[in-house]
């Protein structure tokens, strides 16, 4: 490590936020970064410990804690303590394919196990990863590169979300032509309509992908393999195939009036803001509109927050969260011990705003919706929920859901938005092409392979793994890219 002493000479440093007044009236990221100097000290608290458990990738306790691409944290942490900032983005570069994505959206297990993190703060490693990409894009050191020799195989890999562009990077690297299919007007997947402007501005993504067209990778948008597109055409067209269309099947919530006018996946409702904004800076009036309405968002997750911080750039009349588990403690418990994923509460960015505009946290905790209430027009006009509490079972030993009697509430709402995460992959596509899927609808492979039981079809991201994070995507269309390989050439010399 380039300065032994670091860590405990200098403090934790991270990027500034615009304050949730000001950064509400507009749908921009809202962290001002560090300057250069600043970020080097940063790097030079890294420990460079002799079990970098930040890069390490594994689950524990159903969590992830570390890196899943197995980033090399401590060397270019060094590095850019070292001022080595062209050296530092070769070495990000070996092993994630999009760290400008990453290290904005990423929740960071790497900090969570950073050995800083058990007497003190951890490294600041998702904001250095941010800062080497960004220095290499200002300074022009990153170019398309285009590969000298063609394999002579065709790859098509379906879904344009991080596993896909991973995958396509990759095999294209190697020299295979591959053309990514995108059922939506916009390469990005879940980047570009799934995650709102402020988490990551949709020409970050376009800045990318305009480099992937420009080493040979094509993109066709707007078709949807399986209604558009017949899945045996591209079976007859191209030497191999990757599904990855993502976890795009989101969890409903059945409850008596659920045919109320005014309910909404959030998928949808965000999907709709986003693009609004990119065809007409919301002028178009084609996004589902909060203004002026009490929102209530079911789902205490990313997504859920995602949907409170955009009502409020709405202008919505008020916002509520039900989250149906109770509030995580505010520390690390004694049964959630380093390096573990930290469950301990955070206030995100829409809480926080919600806490400026309205007064107060917009969370309710161990809630869930009992009624949907709406008018005689068929509009929805309130949700009724009811505390719940977990008790175990006596006879099974199983935690069970029960309500607390005589807690119901009746909260006013003129939108709902469902933020209850996802149930799988969509039947069409894998009906589609035929490929066998487990209970919760993930295709199924062979345990740590992406091969399917059809022929030449493989798969990766979450369609393959579940709802997850966008670091374990890019990880999966890494992989599936060198099994690809291996499969056309026989052998692979793919990282």
């Amino acid at each position: 490590m380039g300065k032994p002493t670091g860590f405990m000479e200098y403090d934790r440093t991270t990027s500034r936020s615009i304050a949730p007044a000001q950064r509400v009236k507009n749908f921009k990221e809202f962290h001002i970064p560090l300057a250069k100097e600043k970020q080097e000290v940063q790097g030079a608290r890294c420990m460079d410990c002799g079990v970098p458990f930040c890069q390490s990738g594994i689950m524990l306790k159903g969590a992830t804690s570390g890196c899943p691409l197995n980033n090399l944290i401590p060397e270019w942490n060094d590095l850019i303590f070292n001022g080595q900032w062209e050296e530092a983005a070769r070495r990000l570069l070996l092993t994630n394919n999009f760290p400008e994505f990453t290290g904005r959206v990423c929740p960071a297990p790497c900090e969570n196990a950073c050995t800083c993190s058990l007497n003190g703060d951890a490294v600041a490693i998702k904001e250095n990863e941010e800062a080497i990409i960004e220095n290499a894009f200002a300074k022009g050191l990153i170019k398309p590169k285009k590969p000298s020799v063609r394999t002579g195989k065709n790859v098509a890999i379906v879904g344009s979300g991080p596993a896909g562009l991973a995958a396509a990077a990759q095999l294209n690297k190697r020299g295979h032509t591959v053309t990514v299919y995108e059922r939506s007007d916009r390469v990005g997947g879940l980047l570009m309509y799934g995650i709102p402007n402020m988490k990551i501005e949709k020409h970050i993504i376009e800045r990318r992908v305009d480099l992937m067209v420009q080493e040979g990778i094509k993109f066709i948008t707007n078709a949807d393999i399986g209604r558009k597109y017949k899945a045996n055409k591209l079976l007859k067209e191209y030497d191999a195939v990757i599904l990855a269309c993502g976890a795009s099947n989101p969890r409903d919530i059945n409850a008596p009036g659920r045919d109320a006018k005014g309910i909404y996946f959030a998928v949808d409702f965000l999907k709709s803001t986003t693009m609004s904004l990119l065809n007409s800076n919301l002028e178009d009036g084609t996004y589902m509109s909060a203004k002026g309405k009490n929102v209530v968002v079911i789902g205490g997750g990313d997504t859920g927050n995602d949907c409170v911080g955009t009502s409020i750039r709405h202008g919505c009349k008020s916002v509520v969260q039900i989250e149906m588990m109770p509030k995580l403690p505010d520390q690390r418990a004694d049964n959630n011990p380093w390096p573990q994923w930290a469950r301990v509460c955070k206030t995100d960015y829409g809480q926080e705003e919600a806490i400026e505009t309205f007064g107060s946290d917009p969370r309710i905790y161990e809630t869930t919706v009992k009624e949907f209430c709406k008018d005689e027009n068929g509009d929805l006009v309130g949700v009724k929920v009811v505390k719940v509490k977990f008790v175990t079972n006596e006879e099974t030993g199983r935690r069970e859901m029960r309500e607390v009697e005589g807690s119901e509430q009746l909260l006013d709402a003129d939108l709902v938005l469902i933020a209850a995460g996802f149930l799988g992959s969509e039947n069409y596509v894998t009906d589609s092409f035929g490929v066998d899927v487990d209970a919760r609808t993930n295709v199924t492979t062979e345990l740590g392979e992406y091969k399917t039981n059809i022929e030449k079809v493989f798969t990766a991201g979450d369609m393959h793994r579940g709802q997850s994070l966008v670091v374990w995507a890019i990880r999966e269309g890494r992989e599936a890219a060198k099994e690809v390989d291996e499969y056309l050439m026989g052998y692979t010399n793919l990282r």
